[in-house]
């Protein structure tokens, strides 16, 4: 059974609690990770990209000399793809690259990167994470009392405040989010997850 050390909201080591086997004690499937991943990237393509066929480039479409006679060789347009400044064969053209991966798969993938974080002791928990301002300082003294400072962090909580969300936006290796919002991607880019109570009760309930 995997488990993890507990820490007071600021910051104290108090003890440590067994984390659920359901999410932290599966043996990961890498392969489902990778499914996982790469349909994330695949996802958050945009697909805009676009060149021009000889039907759209905005070139004359008479013929460039005459057929016979010139010692050159024939030509028919201004648009071949052939020419400098012509259109594009088969070039790319708008499209979605998403996909939908399988219920099951998501889920298997997402139980195996906590499960990774968990087996190499990586996963620590907080009572709480109240924040009484807008405050990058407080936050980042947070991550040093729980001696992650060095590490990309992910931070999950059952409601994400504006107060939390705009104390780490400024930290560049840590990331916070509602614990029902976590996807594989945001975990296996994390070194360090760092999740509170109630962020453990959501993580059981949605995804357990």
């Amino acid at each position: 059974m995997a488990s993890a050390e507990v820490y007071s909201a600021g910051g104290d080591k108090t003890g440590t609690v067994d984390l659920p086997d359901g999410l932290f004690g599966i043996e990961p499937n890498s392969h489902a990770v990778w499914e996982a991943v790469v349909n994330f990237q695949s996802n958050q393509r945009q697909g805009t990209v676009k060149v021009k066929t000889r039907g759209e480039v905005n070139r004359s479409n008479s013929k460039p000399w005459r057929q016979k006679g010139t010692g050159r060789a024939r030509a028919g347009t201004f648009r071949s793809p052939l020419w400098v400044g012509g259109g594009r064969i088969h070039g790319p053209q708008p499209r979605d690259h998403a996909y939908k991966l399988p219920r099951k798969v998501r889920r298997l993938a997402l139980r195996s990167a906590l499960s990774d974080r968990a087996a190499e002791g990586r996963v620590a928990v907080i009572d709480s994470i109240d924040l009484a301002e807008i405050k990058t300082h407080a936050a980042s003294d947070l991550m040093k009392k729980l001696g992650v400072q060095e590490q990309k962090v992910l931070v999950l909580v059952d409601e994400l405040t504006e107060n939390l969300a705009l104390s780490v936006r400024n930290l560049p290796n840590v990331v916070a989010l509602a614990a029902r919002e976590v996807n594989t991607y945001t975990i296996v880019s994390a070194d360090w997850i760092v999740v509170t109570k109630s962020g453990l009760e959501q993580l059981q309930e949605v995804f357990g």
